[in-house]
């Protein structure tokens, strides 16, 4: 049996590309079909056995607090990392840091996604590697790609999917070592984005491929189509 996982959830994020709808709650308590999507990121965690949740919150994320609580209703034990200022993705892990465990699985705030996490975990256990990616073969499909891998590594990223052999996406979800942490400027602004080329370079990131697409609140697009997955109109995974 595996050790037990922790999940970082990064909802810090301002969600500007919502406009009105984030303005006044955050994007991680906006209802689909009656829910927070945040409730559905934890019931689906908490369907593979996962109840240790940190929740890295920012932009009004009194309200997420406020909301989930401790955990308990949900069977859980969630703590919290509050942002002052905006830090972040990478930014809001190192803030966190004394929450986190030795090995912790991070992903987005506005992500559904279709893993099992404790193979994920298990396999990035198995490896000397600070840390691990999980990718899906987008080609361009829902959005640009932006990530290359050759056998088991991620071996490029670009936020901007600039050259023509990214036919991977970052699919949201990253397994780290707490000493990553060190890479990790203090009390700046630092993303993921700017962190996963600074693990390549030392061949530090690997990857794990994701089979079934994803879905994400943080586009009214997106908003739409996991509304539908929802209520069953459009394919599942």
């Amino acid at each position: 049996m595996t050790k037990d996982i922790q999940i970082a959830i990064l909802a810090g994020g301002l969600a500007t590309r919502l406009g009105k709808l984030t303005k006044k709650e955050p994007k991680s308590l906006l209802r689909i079909d009656g829910k927070p999507f945040i409730e559905y990121q934890v019931e689906r965690i908490y369907k593979q056995g996962i109840t240790n949740i940190i929740i890295c919150a920012g932009h009004l994320g009194e309200q997420i607090e406020k909301y989930m609580g401790n955990g308990k209703k949900y069977g859980m034990n969630i703590r919290y990392s509050h942002e002052e200022s905006p830090l972040g993705t990478a930014g809001a892990l190192k803030k966190a840091g004394n929450l986190l465990d030795n090995e912790f699985i991070t992903m987005y705030g506005d992500s559904y996604l279709f893993l099992d996490f404790r193979s994920m975990f298990d396999y990035f256990l198995e490896q000397d590697k600070l840390a691990m990616m999980t990718v899906y073969r987008n080609n361009g499909h829902r959005e640009k790609s932006n990530t290359s891998i050759s056998g088991d590594m991620v071996t490029g990223y670009s936020k901007n999917g600039r050259n023509d052999d990214m036919v991977y996406i970052d699919y949201g979800a990253h397994v780290l070592r707490k000493e990553v942490l060190e890479l990790i400027p203090e009390n700046r602004y630092f993303s993921l984005e700017e962190l996963f080329p600074m693990l390549i370079s030392k061949k530090q990131l690997l990857a794990f491929e994701a089979r079934s697409r994803y879905y994400e609140v943080g586009s009214i697009k997106g908003i739409e189509s996991f509304s539908n997955y929802i209520r069953g109109k459009n394919d599942s995974v």
